[in-house]
């Protein structure tokens, strides 16, 4: 499962390294990951949306077991 999680997460990537961001894997637990946004998505107004909107749906398309992203 953890595999599955880096290989989206490192689809992301590049578009959130692009706007000088990051994201970090942390945990998967009972269905919710945990990630750190980094750079400029660490301090950026809409980072929840980057999060709930990019990362967690296209999370949730590619691996159904995923239930929620949540930023730590």
């Amino acid at each position: 499962m953890i595999e599955k999680i880096k290989a989206v997460l490192d689809e992301i990537r590049p578009t959130l390294q692009a706007d000088g961001g990051d994201v970090e894997f942390i945990d998967y637990n009972d269905g919710i990951v945990s990630v750190r946004m980094q750079g400029a998505c660490g301090t950026c107004p809409m980072s929840v949306m980057t999060l709930k909107q990019g990362i967690e749906a296209r999370m949730k398309e590619a691996i159904p077991e995923v239930v929620s992203v949540e930023q730590i």
